[in-house]
């Protein structure tokens, strides 16, 4: 698809933008939006893009952050636009988005509920955030420390391959019942460890 084609194919894709919005019924990111598009026609990233701004612009559609996610609605004036244009959507294209859209959006469902990354502080100090998303809400999150870029990457490709193993063991960890009598072990300053691993 040329950016160059008629008004009427330009017309078509910020429709099917709308109307897959609107069969959501929930906030998407830019990605998972675009994965949806995917599944049902060939969209260059870049035209998606425009595409999405001038709704934007146009306030057919909103975004706003959501747990440090941008997130992407339907407004009111969207929807009264997609009844008055809908007609112009094939029926074929619709009938894609009605097949397929329940199982693409339980692969974006899936890709979006493991969320890990690492930023730096300092050439050897790095923050790692671990989460679990659910419906564009954040259900656990975990922060720590790591002492080198090594580090910081094997939390998160651990958090990201096997957070389903690692969940419950800290919520057993987290909710277990540490008798007040048992003393601590050593009197271990943790931060002091990790700044040893790292010389």
């Amino acid at each position: 698809m040329k950016l160059t084609s008629d008004n009427e194919t330009l017309a078509e894709n910020k429709v099917l933008i709308l109307y897959i919005l609107n069969h959501v019924k929930e906030a998407l990111t830019n990605n998972s939006l675009y994965k949806i598009v995917l599944a049902v026609v060939d969209m260059n990233y870049f035209y998606f893009q425009q595409f999405l701004l001038d709704l934007v612009d146009h306030d057919y559609v909103i975004h706003y952050q959501r747990e440090d996610l941008t997130v992407y609605q339907i407004t009111d004036k969207g929807r009264e636009t997609l009844s008055l244009t809908e007609d112009i959507l094939p029926g074929i294209i619709k009938l894609q988005v009605d097949t397929n859209l329940k199982s693409a959006m339980e692969d974006v469902a899936e890709e979006n509920s493991i969320v890990a990354e690492y930023t730096p502080k300092s050439e050897n100090d790095y923050n790692v955030t671990c989460k679990i998303i659910e419906n564009n809400e954040c259900l656990f999150e975990i922060k720590t420390f790591a002492g080198s870029r090594t580090q910081a990457k094997e939390i998160v490709d651990n958090w990201k391959s096997y957070a389903v193993q690692i969940y419950p063991k800290l919520l057993e960890t987290l909710t277990a019942n540490y008798s007040e009598d048992e003393p601590l072990e050593g009197n271990i300053n943790l931060f002091d460890e990790t700044q040893k691993k790292k010389t």
